[in-house]
């Protein structure tokens, strides 16, 4: 059966042959390769050209996020420089001026200096949100699909939800609940502009295509506890989650921290699934506890944490808690590493998980 239908087939709860295996595999290979030791195997070969060779899918987002571009369609000026590995970005517009500054290698990115700092950036980037548009290239999708081939179903991030965006990419989480403390109106009023705008976004998404996607947020309930999630997530990602099922597509949040309090709201969002669920050790839940959540709607997207491709982790132990998730959750089931393999993590443990996944007879239904 082709990687893509398989994955699609989960979704659709249609029969397939055997519960698709997702890892995710570019941090460890962008490192590995970086630094020059990737296995002798796997030196001349590319990212995908891995995934052949391990007989895995791909979880596709790197590849159609890219479709999807934002355009300024007002007065807005930008000027960007580099200083040593930090990267400064002004930009200018009439509603004033705001700077960023990230930190870069040639393996990862930190916002070092956040757009907004005080509430008067509020204005600025609200007349950012308002005068971008966005357009879904049919060029780019098409390449994407050429590229990609049959080894997974195009998948897409949505923006991150308001208030994780204001935590990841506008203000950072001190400076936002100091925003929501000292300033609650123009925070409050601004995070709606956020999800007003975001309307365009959607607006291309629903007519597109891509039929998988993925809310980015990055949920760790530390973070995000039940009151901050009830107050900003739950109505408005609900209301996405009902245009998407409307479209005919299929939606998961992404869930990459400590989620243990959350579980509660999961069938109430009406989610398909959920991306990166990580259980003990690495995280705070039980496989026993995310299955009591799940019940027999949601998909777990992922599961196995990325501890058990670590060297200290026996080969058995591993083949013993592939075999345990998937005798609880498929075919309700997309299996995966939460939340990817690590660059110290044993590549020949994916080709392990392959095996295990191709010889378990699961069908959808």
């Amino acid at each position: 059966m082709e990687r893509n239908r398989r994955v699609i087939a989960v979704y659709r709860r249609e029969e397939f042959d055997h519960v698709p295996w997702e890892p995710r595999l570019q941090h460890w290979y962008n490192v590995n390769k970086h630094q020059g030791t990737l296995p002798e195997r796997y030196r001349d070969m590319s990212l995908l050209d891995v995934f052949d060779d391990l007989g895995c899918s791909v979880r596709t987002y790197g590849f159609f996020n890219g479709c999807f571009r934002y355009e300024n369609t007002g007065d807005v000026e930008s000027e960007t420089k580099t200083e040593g590995n930090h990267v400064v970005t002004t930009t200018r517009t009439p509603a004033g001026t705001v700077q960023t500054v990230v930190y870069r290698t040639e393996l990862a990115r930190q916002i070092r200096e956040f757009p907004i700092k005080t509430p008067k950036d509020f204005k600025v980037m609200e007349y950012l949100l308002r005068q971008q548009r966005v357009v879904f290239d049919q060029e780019r999708y098409a390449e994407a699909l050429r590229t990609v081939g049959d080894r997974g179903a195009p998948t897409v991030y949505a923006p991150r939800v308001s208030i994780q965006r204001m935590f990841i990419n506008y203000a950072g989480f001190e400076n936002t609940i100091f925003l929501l403390h000292d300033e609650p109106a123009q925070t409050e009023q601004f995070l709606s502009v956020i999800n007003e705008t975001d309307d365009k976004y959607f607006d291309a998404l629903l007519s597109s295509p891509i039929e998988v996607v993925n809310f980015g947020d990055n949920v760790h309930s530390d973070m995000l506890p039940p009151p901050l999630f009830e107050k900003y997530v739950m109505d408005y990602q609900r209301s996405r989650v009902d245009q998407l099922h409307a479209a005919g597509k299929f939606c998961h949040p992404h869930w990459d921290g400590y989620c243990r309090p959350l579980l509660k709201y999961v069938r109430a969002m009406g989610y398909d699934g959920v991306e990166a669920v990580t259980p003990q050790p690495q995280g705070d839940v039980t496989l026993e506890e995310t299955k009591e959540a799940f019940g027999d709607e949601v998909i777990l997207i992922d599961g196995i944490p990325c501890t058990h491709f670590l060297r200290e982790v026996s080969y058995r132990e591993l083949e013993e808690f592939t075999e345990k998730i998937v005798d609880m959750f498929a075919p309700r089931l997309v299996l995966g590493i939460s939340d990817e393999l690590s660059p110290p993590g044993d590549i020949e443990k994916v080709r392990l998980v392959s095996e295990i996944v191709s010889g378990a007879r699961k069908n959808g239904g």
